[in-house]
């Protein structure tokens, strides 16, 4: 992996943080900052193709609005595919 240097402003917290947690950890604050930024780079990441994910059919009409319910609190509309 090849590495480029950058500057980025920080709240002063979070860096107070990230220099607690390299402390104790006995790692670089580099390195905790990489890994926070590889993670939001992985949050933003748009693929080109569709994941290839399994589909199945639960038998079930009503799963798909089921389920938006729990997560979302809103049966107010069919998400059945």
């Amino acid at each position: 992996m090849t590495l480029k240097r950058t500057t980025v402003y920080v709240d002063e917290q979070d860096l107070a943080i990230i220099k607690e947690a390299a402390t104790r950890r006995g790692v670089p604050e580099a390195e905790i900052i990489r890994r926070g930024v590889h993670l939001a780079a992985m949050g933003e990441r748009r693929w080109e193709e569709p994941l290839d994910m399994p589909t199945f059919d639960s038998g079930d009409p009503t799963f798909a609005n089921r389920v938006h319910e729990v997560l979302y609190g809103d049966d107010s509309t069919d998400h059945a595919a």
